[in-house]
């Protein structure tokens, strides 16, 4: 996977401040989502900006999704999260779809960094979290 450069230097300097593994695997997210987005017209453009001090992708154009953070889990060297907002459906949703994976609440998806990404089910919930609010207008659940 390429690595996209970053428009926002604050951002850029919040990634470069997490330990190494903990990058690594974000990049990962981070390039998904802009594919992701790229693939889809009804996504639109994604705003990188941050929310939280942590790095956050926002659907810009038509507004289609809610935002997608990503960030380390606390103090813990080993695992990142892929976060929304907690009063979506989508980690409900996912943990019934997906119960191997581990959650947060209702807000996390969360990975160990000494473990291969499951890459198909992350590009599935970047892309419900990304067409979100798409979906719940025209009554689609994910």
């Amino acid at each position: 996977m390429k690595n996209r450069k970053f428009s926002n230097t604050a951002v850029k300097n919040v990634y470069d401040s997490y330990p190494r593994k903990i990058t690594d695997k974000l990049l990962v997210l981070r390039e998904l989502i802009f594919r992701i987005a790229g693939e889809s017209d009804e996504i639109g453009q994604i705003e990188e900006t941050l929310k939280w001090d942590n790095p956050s992708y926002l659907t810009h154009g038509p507004k289609s999704g809610t935002t997608i953070r990503l960030s380390p889990v606390g103090h813990d060297d080993e695992k990142c999260a892929l976060s929304v907002h907690c009063q979506t459906s989508l980690v409900a949703d996912f943990r019934q779809i997906y119960p191997e994976l581990q959650y947060d609440g209702n807000r996390s998806v969360l990975f160990d960094v000494n473990v291969k990404l499951p890459l198909a089910t992350i590009e599935h919930f970047i892309s419900a979290a990304l067409t979100y609010h798409h979906r719940k207008r025209l009554g689609i659940g994910i």
